[in-house]
């Protein structure tokens, strides 16, 4: 399922529980009261997005679509700016691989990010050129709240997670918690204490950091709470 929230919404899609007698799949949910209610906007019982992410304060929402639905009818990157009453597909010239996960800009909604099994590609023109920007298996991306940085999970035989800056300059790699066979699978922050990061590994252990990566204290392991 993919799941992605901005200053004001929170939108889902995935699978219903087996005998919920909801339309399965989803398609696009939003919900404006956390996750109390959730509103249907469009492709329920067609499209299921794995890999979907929104723009904090513009809530434009890239999905990356794998079949052909009754609005998106090919397949590949899509956006839209209107809570799905509109999709418009990226020409995503210059990406390259399968994609594992998506990231977008918290102001500027032309500005995306794709993780794929050849790296880490960035777009600033609503995904129609992608440009590389970290090499090895992507597997996380995030563009942190203040829109200074774009960090990413990468493995290579062994996890990376790297903070780059928009603005230009070198990448940094965050120093990370030992990760036996694991790596990054999801990267967040919090948006009231912005120092304070999360991030979840494939294996379901979760580590937080109240100093920008600097340090972590693993508050999961394996799905169980420490």
């Amino acid at each position: 399922m993919g799941f992605s929230a901005t200053a004001k919404s929170i939108y889902s899609s995935g699978h219903p529980a087996p005998g919920s007698g909801l339309v399965n799949p989803f398609g696009l949910l939003r919900s404006r009261d956390g996750g109390k209610s959730w509103d249907q906007l469009g492709l329920e019982g067609e499209a299921d997005f794995h890999a979907m992410a929104t723009s904090w304060n513009t809530n434009a929402v890239y999905v990356w679509n794998g079949e052909p639905n009754s609005r998106m009818k090919q397949t590949g990157l899509h956006y839209t700016l209107h809570d799905g009453l509109e999709w418009k597909r990226a020409r995503a010239s210059g990406l390259d691989g399968d994609p594992h996960a998506i990231g977008v800009h918290p102001d500027d909604a032309a500005s995306v990010a794709v993780a794929t099994s050849k790296g880490v590609f960035l777009s600033r023109d609503s995904g129609e050129r992608f440009a590389p920007v970290g090499k090895g298996q992507g597997l996380s991306v995030f563009f942190d709240l203040d829109a200074q940085h774009l960090w990413y999970g990468t493995f290579d035989g062994r996890p990376h997670l790297v903070r780059a800056a928009l603005g230009g300059g070198e990448a940094s790699e965050v120093k990370l918690p030992p990760l036996e066979k694991d790596a990054v699978a999801y990267v967040a922050q919090n948006p009231k204490a912005r120092n304070e990061y999360a991030i979840a590994t494939f294996k379901r252990s979760v580590y937080l950091s109240k100093d920008e990566g600097r340090n972590w204290t693993q508050i999961a392991d394996q799905g169980q709470g420490r």
